[in-house]
């Protein structure tokens, strides 16, 4: 028996700016970010995926898109922050998920993803 389960991204605007305030600080010291550490792009932000239930079996995935874009999907077991570099090393899940819409898609028409990247991403997830 299978069952429909939608789950939204919410943005994580506290995440997002800590993550935004340490690539300035090591902007502002001259420093470089350390081994393993993903520093956030003007243009990118954090949201959380929070699943409400345990023990899930995934048999399919549906990304929606409202707009043209593109989306990476970074999976983590625990919320890391980036001063905990060497937790986040180990927690974050690869490969990360990618999708996209492009302009000249239809309306109707399906994101788009490397499909064995997105199978690989939901399988580590369900191992969770």
């Amino acid at each position: 028996m299978s069952t429909v389960l939608e789950l939204s991204f919410r943005p994580d605007t506290q995440l997002t700016e800590v993550m935004r305030l340490r690539v300035q600080s090591l902007q502002q010291r001259g420093q470089k970010r350390q081994d393993g550490e993903h520093l956030l792009r003007p243009n990118e932000a954090v949201y959380r995926l929070d699943f409400s239930k345990q023990s899930l079996r995934f048999s399919q995935w549906t990304v929606q898109l409202p707009q043209p874009g593109r989306i990476t999907v970074t999976a983590t077991s625990q919320l890391w922050t980036p001063d905990l570099t060497h937790l986040m090393t180990r927690q974050l899940l690869e490969p990360a998920g990618v999708f996209w819409k492009s302009k000249d898609d239809a309306s109707d028409a399906p994101v788009q993803c490397y499909e064995a990247d997105a199978h690989e991403f939901g399988e580590r997830v369900a191992d969770l």
